[in-house]
């Protein structure tokens, strides 16, 4: 016969926190047809009760502080999850680096949901953060300009301790009906656009080097999407224009680097890309937006 919660916690069974914060949630949801009135006075009764949970959280710990040893005991009792949970809805626990880390990718999921896409954090090790590309993020020809204009500088300019930000490699959820040539953070730029080249230059399936505002780029055509990267090999910045092209792929002249002039990736390293800048069609002239 199936046990209820109120019989596991009385006998000292542990709820996981997801238990409890559903029960908490279902609660809340019973409320919501409560009259304008009841729903205030409830909701005051639980904020005071939170004010005073919350200072008796705070004397404990302040007590617990002076005593030989309990300092590390209480950094252990934090590495709960129930523990840890309550004492940072009370302000008592600062975020984790790892919340720190996920919230500034936060503003810039809708960015990325506006273009079916996602990005999930999979890993921090300081200085290092690394982060996986979902939906038509994944496998998308403007990925690292995403990567770099909106990804990495969302987490350093958030969190200074992240000097390092990597891409995981191959385990996303794909995205290949919903790829667009232009990343989501270069198509909101509205000024610093400069004209590549005409349209009608770059015929399906050719690569062209053009010089604009002082850099080498490798514009590249596949169909009706078309790509833009510094024309510099990633392993010792040489340029790649008089390397041979076939398949879509361009090799290194110096050192064989082979990478895809479609996203950008290496396929000699995976670990390195090509660096990407912004690129758009606008009528029968390609535009670029050079990062900063």
């Amino acid at each position: 016969m199936a046990r209820t919660a109120e019989q596991n916690t009385s006998e000292g069974a542990e709820r996981s926190l997801e238990a409890m914060l559903q029960d908490i949630a279902a609660l809340e949801a019973l409320a919501a047809d409560w009259p304008e009135a009841h729903r205030n006075a409830a909701l005051a009764r639980s904020r005071a009760i939170d004010e005073l949970n919350a200072e008796a959280f705070r004397r404990l710990i302040r007590s617990l502080k002076a005593a030989p040893g309990m300092a590390a005991a209480l950094r252990r009792a934090a590495a709960d999850e129930v523990v840890y949970a309550v004492l940072r809805r009370h302000g008592i626990l600062k975020p984790s680096l790892f919340e720190r880390v996920d919230a500034a990718l936060d503003t810039i999921r809708p960015t990325l949901a506006g273009h079916g896409g996602d990005v999930e954090l999979v890993r921090v090790e300081p200085p290092l953060a690394e982060v996986r590309f979902l939906g038509a993020c994944d496998g998308c020809p403007a990925s690292m300009l995403t990567f770099y204009a909106g990804v990495k500088k969302a987490i350093q300019d958030n969190v200074p301790e992240i000097t390092e930000v990597k891409q995981a490699k191959g385990l996303g959820g794909g995205g290949a009906e919903a790829v667009h040539f232009t990343s989501p953070f270069a198509a909101q730029q509205t000024d610093g656009w400069q004209a590549a080249v005409a349209l009608a230059e770059l015929p399906d399936g050719a690569t062209k080097v053009v010089e604009v505002a002082g850099h080498s780029l490798l514009l590249s055509r596949f169909g009706d999407k078309v790509t833009c990267f510094e024309n510099a090999c990633a392993h010792m910045g040489m340029p790649l224009d008089g390397g041979e092209i076939a398949d879509g792929l361009i090799t290194c002249p110096y050192h064989a680097f082979q990478y895809s002039l479609e996203s950008g990736e290496c396929l000699t390293a995976p670990e390195v890309q090509l660096q990407p800048q912004g690129v758009r069609v606008v009528g029968e002239r390609i535009e670029v937006h050079l990062a900063e």
